[in-house]
């Protein structure tokens, strides 16, 4: 056997080449440490992407331990490739939420396709089968050309990856602030289905068990790639295209047949996706897990460029890619699988008893790495944190010297033309969201229903997250969110299961952005725990900074709830006249951090909603109630854009038939734009038969939780919003009216003409 002079006594590492490889001086030392000796090059390239803050969570992991992770229906928390819930039936519904921000700035539709392809392998690798997809997207305004560009390539990526595997895009969320103009935000949803028994893992048991590489041949994109998302941007980011990964969605169909087969004839101990860090990651993470180690022969290794050192294949992140170990005697089995579905494979190496990642070249070694060092071992920080200076500026808002609304009019037209609040079925359209024949609610209602066939349940899921009311008050935009994702899938008939979370933060060497980033979580903790809603898998996003210009804190949450009964699925838009409109909820005078503030008064100012827990507990246990009796023909929750644009939304939202309504609302120690407009949380709008009006009523009056409830009044076959504003101290009464036809149609257009750089 040769031994590699170079892996045994290595030349001394510069300090230049050590920054290059984004480590410091004293992580360095700890790599020394670790092994005993300097490192070779190949051996610093491994230690520099698993260290790197988008592997180890070096700077978030400590402060991510305050999240509820357990819960009676977890079958699997964090750690794995991602979270599962027991959902009934002998199922489980797999889930996770994934960030590829960086490289979707850099290259928006191969960014886009790539985060789609590594959010799916992340649930086949767990034996489910994905059957939908959703995204939460943040970028800038629209009156720029490479902000129109980023959009419209991020959509073409997603739909293209998503369209080619067969796997419906059911919904997700948008918003639209200059902050993300050279930050924007890709952050992608996926849930499966799998029989809660058969779950697999990224696990690299048994001494001499064969480990096997499928999947794509290797090439050089994507290396340093997890070192590049962990780095701030400059304007020179756009030269690192070559660090952008280059997926192929139709060899990935292949490989979730072929991974759901090995499933069904049991060949598996483990499987894990070759995601960031590639090879270097999959299987240093299957051993430490295991407390075995790998020996690779990276020679064996399938690759489509010539010349490739053992550093360039190892960090790779080549897409499409797989790390196996087969059970016992099955790798032959394994082999004539991949044959089958036309998938490139080959033994690379096997499972060992002494905890060392060991690589070769032929009889060469070229690294020798204690597994568990670079997979667990990474420096963990408890950096600095402090509210920032203008924390007190931003929050100050003096409401007596903001006038009130003059004309609601303008105002409503103006929110409903919003690209935030606006119809997103330019996006959608783009999306093939019924392939699989699951949908049953499609993108535009409070939350996506798929049913699980073979059962009468369905699931519901959303993405929720408001980065304006983070950035104003931290603590309490994590709990918004929280409460925002569980009451819509309320709204549409579903009891919260579980959750998982995206954290898209700017750099955490920054005691303003570590203090955004500890108490978004505190704030996510507490109202998870207070929904009894655990936090099953996520993400962490930071170095979100271009130029020195941090994103809002923008914690993103994917919940997922299921619907026990058909009947009980229910959409936001209203049914049929004649029907009753309550509103369950109070309005109070919450314009702080609202998009009518920033619409109409170009501020981003205030304390956001003040969340009350137990309001809002009370609130969704009686409308998931009301709508299993029965009762309620429509729910939608009431957020951006205020009242009056949840019930404009109510009207025209359903593809096929548009109401009007017939509306009072009282004016009581409160601005009108606050009652029009403002964003008070834990309020849902709901209409029911008259036949059933006073029993819901009786019903709310009698609920155990203070649940507040006005009838506005009913929705007309008229093509008219009418809305009567009562002011009972003053003894007066104005009246409102609007065509639908003027309300939808910047509501349903303007999007489409801020894309061809139309002004609004």
């Amino acid at each position: 056997m040769k031994e590699d002079t170079n892996a045994v006594s290595p030349p001394h590492i510069s300090p230049e080449l050590i920054q290059q490889h984004g480590l410091s001086d004293e992580e360095y030392q700890q790599i020394v440490k670790h092994l005993g000796r300097e490192p070779n090059l190949t051996e610093l390239g491994v230690f520099s992407v698993m260290w790197s803050e988008h592997c180890s969570y070096k700077s978030s992991r400590i402060h991510l331990k305050r999240l509820p992770t357990e819960g009676p229906r977890v079958v699997q928390g964090p750690g794995e490739n991602a979270g599962a819930v027991d959902i009934g039936d002998g199922l489980a519904a797999v889930f996770k939420m994934e960030s590829h921000n960086h490289p979707s700035f850099i290259e928006p539709f191969q960014g886009a396709a790539t985060g789609v392809g590594g959010i799916l392998r992340d649930i086949f690798t767990m034996g489910a089968r994905p059957i939908a997809l959703l995204d939460s997207l943040r970028f800038g305004e629209l009156d720029t050309p490479n902000n129109r560009h980023l959009l419209q390539g991020v959509v073409s990526g997603i739909s293209w990856y998503g369209n080619c595997m067969g796997v419906p895009t059911v919904g997700g969320e948008i918003t639209f602030n200059d902050i993300y103009s050279k930050n924007p935000l890709v952050n992608v949803f996926c849930l499966g289905i799998v029989k809660k028994d058969r779950l697999l893992r990224g696990l690299a048991k048994g001494t001499g068990n064969q480990v096997l590489y499928i999947g794509a041949k290797t090439g050089r994109d994507g290396i340093h790639g997890a070192t590049m998302a962990s780095d701030s941007f400059d304007d020179a980011s756009e030269k690192k295209r070559p660090n952008v990964q280059v997926g192929d969605p139709f060899l990935e169909k292949l490989l979730l047949e072929a991974c759901l087969e090995f499933l069904e004839q049991d060949l598996l101990v483990g499987i894990q996706d070759m995601g960031a860090a590639g090879l270097t990651s999959s299987s240093c993470e299957m051993a430490s897990r295991s407390g075995t180690g790998i020996e690779l022969d990276v020679a064996k290794v399938p690759r489509r460029e010539p010349n490739m050192t053992p550093y360039e294949v190892l960090l790779s992140e080549s897409q499409e890619r797989m790390l196996l170990v087969a059970q016992p005697g099955k790798e032959d089995d394994v082999l004539r699988v991949c044959q089958k579905w036309g998938i490139d494979a080959a033994v690379v190496g096997q499972v060992t008893d002494d905890g060392i990642l060991r690589i070769r070249e032929g009889e060469t070694i070229v690294a020798e790495i204690p597994a568990h060092a670079i997979a667990e071992e990474a420096p963990r920080y408890d950096r600095p944190s402090a509210p920032p200076l203008y924390q007190e500026l931003l929050q100050a808002l003096n409401l007596d010297a903001l006038p009130d609304v003059k004309d609601p009019t303008d105002a409503l037209l103006k929110l409903l033309a919003s690209p935030t609040i606006a119809s997103k079925r330019w996006v959608f359209r783009q999306y093939d969201h019924m392939v699989g024949t699951n949908t049953v609610v499609r993108p535009g209602s409070d939350a996506a229903v798929v049913r699980i066939k073979g059962t009468r349940k369905s699931l519901a899921m959303t993405t929720d997250g408001n980065s304006r009311y983070c950035l104003l008050n931290p603590y309490m935009g994590g709990g918004l969110a929280v409460a925002e994702a569980a009451r819509n899938l309320v709204c549409s008939g579903a009891q919260p299961l579980g959750a998982t979370d995206c954290l898209n933060f700017g750099n955490p060497e920054r005691p303003d952005i570590m203090w955004q980033f500890i108490m978004a979580i505190e704030g996510i903790a507490d109202a998870c725990r207070a929904f009894e809603v655990p936090i099953v898998s996520g993400n962490v996003s930071l170095y979100n900074e271009t130029n020195g210009l941090s994103i809002y804190p923008t914690p993103i949450i994917g919940m997922v709830g299921v619907i026990e009964r058909e009947e009980d699925i229910t959409t936001q838009w209203f049914k049929q006249a004649g029907d009753a409109i309550l509103l369950l909820g109070e309005t109070r005078d919450d314009i702080g951090g609202t998009e009518y503030l920033k619409v109409m008064h170009s501020r981003e100012q205030g304390m956001p909603p003040w969340l009350d827990v137990e309001r809002e507990q009370a609130l969704q246990k009686c409308v998931l109630r009301l709508i299993q009796k029965g009762w309620v023909q429509s729910a939608h929750d009431c957020s951006e854009g205020g009242l009056l644009v949840t019930v404009a939304e109510c009207c025209f939202t359903n593809p096929d038939t548009q109401f009007g309504v017939q509306i009072t609302l009282k004016q009581e120690r409160i601005r009108l734009d606050a009652l029009l407009f403002g964003e008070s949380p834990s309020r849902v709008v709901i209409s029911v038969k008259q036949e059933h009006l006073t029993e819901v009523q009786q019903y709310i009056q009698d609920f155990e939780g203070n649940v507040p409830m006005s009838v506005l009044g009913q929705v007309t076959d008229s093509a008219f919003i009418n809305l009567t504003v009562q002011e009972p101290t003053k003894n007066a009464m104005s009246q409102m009216s609007w065509p639908l036809a003027d309300l939808a149609d910047p509501w349903q257009n303007n999007l489409l003409h801020l894309l061809a750089g139309e002004q609004s």
